[in-house]
């Protein structure tokens, strides 16, 4: 079998005594979109600093494509192909939407000259702000903000894209443009890890659905079934948020 474009083996993360991630397994194959939810504390963002680099586990491993990146820095894993959003947009709200876009991909995807000017138009036009290339990014409104956030991921070149509830704040309207958006990444190939508490966008959307709960994976599988699983049931009913 091919390898996974992304897998987290046996993850478990501790802050001092307390343990966030508890022996957490996840496999993400090349075109498909795996849905993450579960109650706030859960670990879910945890989850996406371990994959992205921005922590380091206390146990397990990070794969990318069959190559250990566990001790890769964020920095290293993004020029690898790992790419995440952040769940509030951060701009440079003094730069313009095509600056902040060619920044990541000068940075970010280590690209230099007419290869990091066509990689910010390409992202550009792929997130749908190529109109909005000149505005000041200070001046974008929030779904434009969350497409900018994924057009500077997208700059980047991924192989994997780690999408943390980038939905949120969003209108019914704006959801449909977005999951439109994430399913052409799908098309293309990407492989895309997606936390989202508005559930009834990420379902229309995602391949496979994952549950955690208490730092664990407490369910993994077709979506419908795993919302309807009781144990999910107990987590949500149980939990905050």
């Amino acid at each position: 079998m091919p390898a996974a474009a992304i897998e987290g083996t046996f993850l478990s993360k501790r802050f001092g005594a307390l343990q966030v991630l508890k022996s957490v397994n996840l496999s993400v194959a090349a075109g498909e979109i795996l849905g993450v939810v579960g109650p706030n504390g859960a670990g879910k963002t945890t989850l996406f600093g371990v994959l992205a680099g921005a922590l380091r586990p206390t146990e397990g491993r990070v794969l990318l494509e069959g190559r250990d990146v566990t001790a890769a820095s964020a920095a290293r894993r993004c020029r690898l192909g790992i790419a995440r959003t952040h769940q509030v947009p951060r701009p440079f709200l003094g730069m313009s939407v095509f600056e902040n876009v060619l920044a990541a991909a000068a940075f970010g995807g280590g690209l230099a000259g007419p290869a990091a000017q066509q990689g910010a138009a390409d992202a550009l036009r792929r997130s749908g702000l190529g109109v909005h290339a000149d505005r000041p990014a200070a001046s974008l409104g929030l779904l434009d903000r969350k497409r900018l956030e994924l057009a500077r991921a997208l700059a980047t070149r991924p192989r994997v894209i780690l999408l943390d509830e980038i939905g949120g704040g969003l209108t019914e309207a704006e959801l449909d443009i977005l999951v439109a958006l994430i399913g052409d990444l799908k098309e293309d190939g990407m492989a895309v890890v997606w936390i989202e508490h508005i559930l009834h966008t990420l379902l229309r959307a995602i391949d496979r659905l994952v549950c955690m709960a208490d730092g664990r994976v407490i369910a993994v599988g077709e979506p419908r079934a795993v919302m309807a699983d009781e144990t999910v049931m107990r987590a949500y009913l149980g939990g905050v948020g």
